[in-house]
């Protein structure tokens, strides 16, 4: 090796040794530690735990089913209920929705329909009765009225109504309409039909007694009956 290059290395030794006893260790950078506070972290777990149990009453109170009384088959009214005619489904019941439970059905069986019942509806207390539409002792008439006679109010099972017998329209035309008050009888909505196709005739059957059904029917076959509503506390 020649003198240079041992020059050259021997100086290049001396200044890597020189700079690095001139830089001395390197320190580790400083790491900042937060300060812990229990009350916000106290806080935080309160949220949380309470967050968790609103959405635990919120999936309850959606999960929540009530078995309730159905209808499986079409049920006419005054007919008898039998086990056939009913069912029992799982469904999320609203409050205001009065419905029969499942646990009472066995009190609802043999009880008559108060309307008509349709299959796939739910059973409600109201649409159920112990009494009978039809009594011992009365008749069922069958009575149609037109469009202009039906009154406006709905005709529902068991409303009270009188039996009005109105003069001919011949006998109103000569003057010869009697000026005593037109004869009344008592009756009660049995089952009143929908209105039927192109004429609007709404068929009522109403129930009477024995001793008036005669009467009632001849009304009706002459054209001179009217059937008027009696108020809620009437008798």
């Amino acid at each position: 090796m020649s003198k240079t290059k041992e020059r050259v290395s021997a100086a290049g030794a001396h200044g890597i040794s020189a700079q690095g006893q001139g830089a001395g260790p390197v320190a580790p950078p400083r790491v900042s530690v937060r300060q812990r506070r229990p009350g916000v972290i106290a806080l935080s777990l309160a949220l949380i735990a309470a967050g968790g149990a609103g959405v635990a009453v919120l999936v309850l109170q959606v999960g929540h089913r009530t078995q309730v009384v159905t209808v499986v088959r079409e049920v006419q009214v005054g007919q008898v209920l039998t086990e056939r005619d009913l069912g029992r489904a799982s469904v999320a019941l609203d409050p205001a929705v009065k419905a029969v439970r499942a646990d009472d059905l066995d009190e609802v069986v043999g009880q008559r329909a108060a309307v008509e019942l349709r299959p796939g509806s739910l059973l409600a207390p109201s649409q159920v009765t112990r009494d009978s539409l039809v009594r011992p002792g009365e008749q069922v008439v069958p009575i149609g009225l037109k469009p202009e006679q039906v009154p406006a109010s709905a005709l529902v099972p068991g409303q009270k109504v009188r039996l009005v017998h109105v003069p001919a329209q011949d006998a109103a035309d000569t003057g010869r309409t009697p000026a005593v008050a037109p004869q009344t009888l008592a009756g009660r909505v049995v089952k009143a039909s929908g209105a039927a196709p192109g004429t609007g005739v709404v068929v009522v059957d109403v129930a009477t007694s024995a001793d008036d059904g005669p009467t009632v029917a001849a009304w009706v076959s002459a054209g001179t009956l009217r059937l008027v509503l009696t108020a809620p506390d009437g008798s």
